[in-house]
């Protein structure tokens, strides 16, 4: 049974005393997310199939997502809380259709199948021994020991994505300056211009379009994790909330706690403005552009590697096939750098995915279902980790042996998400402009943008939907 949600407490902003790089971590998790998802999984692929025609809505896809995830900050620096509570505050039927989409979404593991395959790839070949959810199994196990070492999961996420962002961002650089052309550059601009253009066929169908546009960054729930890395960073209020501990090495684990809400005076204002700083600068230099880039720099791979040769990778074989047509150019090594950005990018996704379900399915029932507060947020983190890789091993044993591929786990994972951001962008903005204290409410740009992400996710759903019911 759910619980009365409590309204926000009044308390005072902290005060901003770090500087930007002493705060960053937030976002440099999010470019992680981001980068095995759209940036590796669905847009080389859609690149090497169609060329750049379609570029223009893979940069569409993470401004419009900038918007978003500022606005989520927005509420978490100024409430220490998760919009998920403000949502609940409105009606419990949202947080039953998070959860239901989630919970299919532990079923198509999408990210955790092709990083076992590119762990296989790198070590073996993609021919090596194993089926591929043993390989799957392997990932998994890597997470729980990174998830599970330290006392604090969020500092074991930021380091290890952090380590892997910057192994992705280095090998594309190379890669592009190694293989790259001016022609090519050329045809990317062209793409990025050609707004609009849409090309789809029996196997690219629109849902798929709307998932590649999802996915162009980080899409669907993933987005509204930005929150929980804010509070565990101690970002605004969030330094008034107990930070997730976990539960193998303290007992120090904390209850989930409702937010606050600043006093309306000019001093709280003004430390607002200085949270909110960060965020728009972790944002735009982390998400968007950092994002932008490392998305570019694999549809570039694609366009001089894969297209040229009239490959388009089989699916869930992206990496493999990139790896061995740079070996021809780039000798062995230039086999092994790919393989191991695809590892690194593949892993980052699965790591996030599993932290922030985790996070997710532990603060919704510790904090809106009487049968939740038995038990500590951290505890329930533990047991829905520990799920979610179970189920991720054994989704891919079912799939790999049914023959569905693990870039049709993308497409639908992304398709699910795409209904979660239709409900949660509008609801975001109207939290945002009505519960928050006047002097942090967004401002007219930000509502522009907003509104213009909503039309865009309700209107993609609703003519999906309508397509797949009448199609």
């Amino acid at each position: 049974m759910p619980v009365p949600i409590p309204p926000l407490r009044e308390e005072n902003l902290p005060e901003r005393k770090l500087s930007f790089w002493q705060l960053a971590g937030p976002g440099a998790i999010m470019i992680g997310l981001a980068i095995g998802a759209g940036e590796l999984a669905v847009w080389p692929w859609v690149t090497a199939k169609f060329g750049t025609v379609m570029l223009w809505a893979a940069a569409l896809g993470v401004f419009l997502q900038l918007w978003i995830n500022i606005e989520i900050g927005r509420w978490a620096v100024v409430t220490g809380e998760h919009p998920y509570t403000s949502y609940a505050r409105m009606s419990m039927t949202v947080i039953y259709a998070f959860l239901t989409l989630g919970f299919v979404g532990l079923f198509l593991p999408g990210w955790a199948r092709m990083s076992g395959a590119a762990l296989k790839a790198l070590i073996f070949g993609p021919d090596g021994p194993g089926p591929e959810w043993f390989w799957t199994a392997v990932t998994f196990g890597f997470i729980a020991l990174i998830l599970f070492g330290p006392k604090q999961m969020y500092r074991a996420v930021e380091r290890a994505i952090g380590i892997m962002v910057l192994v992705i961002t280095i090998g594309l650089i190379y890669v592009a300056f190694s293989v790259g052309t001016w022609d090519a550059v050329k045809e990317m601009g062209r793409g990025l211009v050609n707004f609009g253009h849409i090309e789809l066929d029996d196997e690219f169908t629109f849902a798929r379009f709307f998932g590649a546009v999802v996915f162009a960054g980080i899409g669907g729930a993933g987005n509204l994790w930005y929150a929980f890395y804010l509070r565990d960073k101690n970002i605004g209020m969030g330094g008034r909330i107990p930070v997730l501990a976990n539960p193998l090495r303290t007992h120090k684990t904390a209850e989930v706690q409702t937010g606050f809400r600043y006093h309306e005076t000019p001093e709280n204002a003004s430390r607002f403005r200085r949270w909110m700083r960060f965020v728009i600068q972790d944002q735009v230099i982390f998400f968007w552009l950092g994002n932008t880039f490392t998305m570019f720099l694999f549809m570039f791979g694609a366009l001089t590697v894969l297209r040229p040769a009239g490959i388009v990778p089989e699916e869930g074989q992206i990496v493999w096939d990139m790896s061995v047509i740079l070996e021809s150019s780039l000798g062995t090594p230039g086999r092994y750098i790919f393989l191991l950005i695809g590892m690194a990018a593949l892993f980052s996704s699965q790591l996030g995915g599993v932290d922030g379900g985790a996070r997710t399915w532990s603060y919704l029932l510790g904090s809106m279902f009487k049968f939740g507060k038995k038990r500590t947020q951290s505890q329930w983190y533990l047991i829905f980790a520990i799920m979610f890789m179970v189920a991720g091993t054994a989704s891919t044993a079912f799939f790999e042996v049914t023959g569905v591929s693990a870039l049709g786990f993308i497409f639908n994972a992304a398709l699910l998400g795409g209904f979660a951001m239709a409900i949660y962008v509008p609801l975001t903005l109207y939290v945002n402009l009505t519960k928050l204290p006047k002097s942090a409410r967004p401002k007219a740009l930000n509502i522009v943008m907003m509104l213009i992400a909503s039309t865009v996710y309700v209107s993609f759903t609703l003519y999906t939907i309508w397509g797949l019911i009448f199609g």
